[in-house]
């Protein structure tokens, strides 16, 4: 039987590299297209934080707003 092994840690960055150069050469929408949905995740992820520290706001306020 035969045992793969892991690459090092330089093998690794270089695998990752090549792969990326690849796909930003070859899928360049695609991969635009996910690099955007995860930084959108992350604006998220910090409004979320955000908002759990500050005063909540009443629905009736927000509808207020949204009705000018």
């Amino acid at each position: 039987m035969a045992t793969d092994t892991l690459p090092d840690s330089e093998q690794t960055k270089t695998l990752l590299k090549e792969a990326l150069i690849e796909l930003l050469q070859e899928r360049r929408p695609e991969f635009q297209e996910v690099l955007l949905e995860a930084l959108e995740e992350v604006a998220f992820e910090k409004a979320i934080q955000a908002g759990r520290r500050d005063e909540f706001v009443s629905e009736d306020k927000i509808r207020a707003i949204l009705e000018e």
